[in-house]
């Protein structure tokens, strides 16, 4: 199929069945993207290059954090690594260009938390106005929820959980309290070290 050839499609999915009307589908002109978390790769690659080189790359020491550890080696990555890891020979050697997607940084977390359209910070300002109220969250704050996600080095999946756990008694207590407030989430509100409610501010003295 990578290769180009008529694929018989059947138009409402499910198994094949020999009653069922198929759609020919010649993929000789589809690109195929191949993807995968490929879970603890970057070992088999480091085991490759040797120890006494994973802490340089094109004569520049790898910065000590882990994640830019990963970034560095997994861009080291070759078929063979790929072959190591699992996958037969015949199925790499129709994947042309192999390249790897880089760890999200903090940077990256904080900005997926504010700039998307749908991005969570503003669903959850979006909340608040309805119930005559507004929300923010410090640079700070964001800053600390992104380390929280890195900690569970599950990507920009983390956010959603730590935010939502966060905002969960928030959201339940708000529509009890006064209307006309300004919240704002600190670093010291993500880490369960003060209370969002106690740093309510009224919006005129806000603004």
């Amino acid at each position: 199929m990578l290769e180009g050839t008529i694929a018989n499609v059947p138009p409402q999915g499910g198994r094949k069945h020999p009653e069922q009307q198929y759609i020919p589908i010649d993929t000789t002109h589809i690109l195929f993207i191949c993807g995968g978390t490929f879970e603890r790769l970057e070992e088999i690659i480091a085991r490759r290059i040797g120890r006494a080189n994973i802490g340089f790359t094109e004569g520049r020491r790898i910065e000590t954090d882990r994640f830019s550890r990963t970034r560095d080696i997994l861009g080291q990555v070759t078929p063979e690594d790929l072959i190591a890891f699992g996958m037969i020979p015949e199925f790499v050697g129709r994947l042309p260009i192999i390249t790897p997607l880089m760890p999200l940084d903090a940077d990256a977390l904080g900005r997926i938390l504010t700039e998307p359209k749908n991005a969570i910070i503003k669903q959850y300002q979006k909340f608040f106005r309805m119930e005559n109220a507004e929300l923010a969250f410090t640079d700070d704050a964001l800053r600390e929820i992104a380390r929280k996600a890195m900690e569970r080095n599950t990507g920009a999946r983390a956010l959603r959980a730590i935010v939502e756990n966060l905002m969960l008694n928030i959201m339940f207590e708000l529509p009890n309290r006064p209307k006309g407030f300004r919240y704002t989430v600190t670093a010291e509100v993500v880490r369960g070290e003060a209370d969002l409610f106690n740093q309510a501010v009224a919006i005129k003295e806000s603004a």
